[in-house]
């Protein structure tokens, strides 16, 4: 028997909202295991992953498995990469500080999921409050960011490491710079009248656009720090791809609600 337009309408709106739900657990879940593992304070780079945890996707401290070091060929064994905090090398057997893999799961994830009709923590507020929490939490995550990178930064200063060698240092390079370049085109949101040449609507479409493209830069620097070789031997077996799956989880619920606030609505205006 086919379903009447208001019963799919209702179980698709139930969708998104379940969705939504888990998309806010993972938010949630994600930084919360990053801080049991990586236990902040016990060493300077323990801090690193805490911050990137809370904010947008950065480099890591430890050479990720699928990510060789530039201008190393495929063949060639890689020198083994060893936690290096405080200036001290740590034995095979002590729990190492996570590497920022899990950055953007909350303040980012949070503040894109505001503006969702179904799972918004503030859905009964006027849309002007919701902006307000938006750029709050947007800031408060690249500030994040910004601290996150300078720790590491200066730990492998310390520690006489090269920097940005991995295709997921690099991205997670490029998405912090991204975050901080999109955070700044906010701004002409706040303020649609120094772009006079330009609709607000439009503005609107192109931010929430280029958000979801660093958003899911952020997504790709994530996952590539779950292949890195001390989360794949302290993640192992059933919980990795668990752990990989939520990524993709919150990065299908964005670009969702994302596509259904301005890109299909713009398309059905043609």
């Amino acid at each position: 028997m086919a379903l009447t337009a208001e019963t799919e309408s209702r179980l698709y709106r139930s969708l998104r909202a379940a969705a939504g739900a888990a998309a806010h657990l993972v938010a949630l879940g994600f930084p919360t295991g990053v801080a049991v593992l990586a236990r902040p304070g016990s060493s300077l780079f323990s801090w690193h992953p805490l911050l990137m945890a809370l904010a947008v996707s950065p480099p890591s401290g430890y050479r990720p498995r699928c990510s060789l070091p530039m201008g190393t060929s495929p063949g060639t064994e890689a020198e083994p990469t060893s936690a290096l905090v405080g200036g001290g090398r740590l034995s095979p057997g002590r729990r190492r500080p996570l590497p920022s893999v899990s950055q953007f799961s909350f303040l980012m994830t949070e503040a894109l999921l505001m503006f969702s009709p179904e799972t918004s923590v503030l859905r009964s507020f006027s849309r002007k409050v919701k902006v307000r929490a938006h750029w709050a939490l947007q800031l408060l995550a690249l500030v994040c960011a910004l601290l996150g990178l300078g720790i590491i930064t200066y730990n492998k200063h310390l520690n006489g490491k090269a920097h940005f060698v991995t295709w997921h240092g690099l991205t997670g390079l490029l998405t912090v710079l991204y975050t901080g370049g999109q955070c700044a085109g906010g701004v002409l949101l706040l303020y649609p009248k120094l772009l006079k040449n330009w609709t607000l609507a439009k503005l609107k479409l192109y931010h929430a656009t280029s958000g979801l493209v660093g958003y899911l830069l952020g997504c790709a620097s994530l996952m590539l720090g779950m292949c890195s070789l001390w989360f794949t031997t302290s993640v192992t077996s059933v919980s990795w791809y668990l752990a990989m799956l939520c990524p993709l989880l919150t990065s299908l619920v964005i670009m969702n609600q994302v596509s259904n606030a301005y890109l299909y609505r713009k398309r059905s205006q043609h």
